[in-house]
């Protein structure tokens, strides 16, 4: 559906005013991690989501200009690193530039078809590309889940206003 914004709402938006709306919007953390040439390469995305159950897809997005995205692209799968609360360091390593993502003390070991598995994460999902479609300046990244593996219950790393988090469960009402 496409509708058109009366004349009077399409005013430039402000960039600032926009990402501090968006800030305010919490995410779950993951790293996306996967091999290529032999070499293996991640980064954190906060945009991940469930997409659908059957399939089984997953989605999340990139940077057009990250220099990591062409490694990625070029993998045959990647994985989905779900990360736990305290996981905060390890999110902040695969969002830096110029560094050794995966050296100490990063601990990981090769997933069943290659991608990198991080160590005591929540979570791992292996998946196959399904799509990728460009969209501003993101690309929307589509995965097909063929395996996932639950390694905990444990709390989830929370983005909010540019810090990372943890999440605190309300206590249960009862009636």
């Amino acid at each position: 559906m496409t509708e058109t914004l009366p004349s009077r709402s399409r005013r430039a938006l402000d960039p600032d005013g926009f990402r501090r709306a968006l800030a305010v919007h919490a995410a779950g953390v993951v790293v996306i991690t996967a091999q290529s040439g032999g070499v293996p390469v991640g980064l954190t995305a906060t945009s991940f989501s469930s997409v659908s159950l059957d399939p089984p897809l997953v989605s999340f997005y990139v940077d057009r200009s990250s220099t990591t995205w062409p490694s990625l692209r070029s993998a045959g799968h990647f994985a989905v690193n779900v990360l736990a609360s305290d996981q905060a360091e390890l999110a902040a390593r695969f969002a830096r530039k110029n560094v050794d993502r995966f050296a100490e003390p990063t601990r990981w070991r090769p997933g069943p078809l290659g991608a990198p598995l991080l160590q005591d994460v929540s979570a791992h999902l292996i998946c196959l590309p399904h799509e990728t479609v460009y969209v501003g300046d993101h690309i929307l990244v589509v995965g097909q889940v063929a395996e996932a593996t639950v390694h905990g219950p444990g709390r989830p790393l929370i983005y909010h206003q540019g810090r990372f988090g943890r999440f605190i469960a309300h206590p249960e009402e009862r009636a």
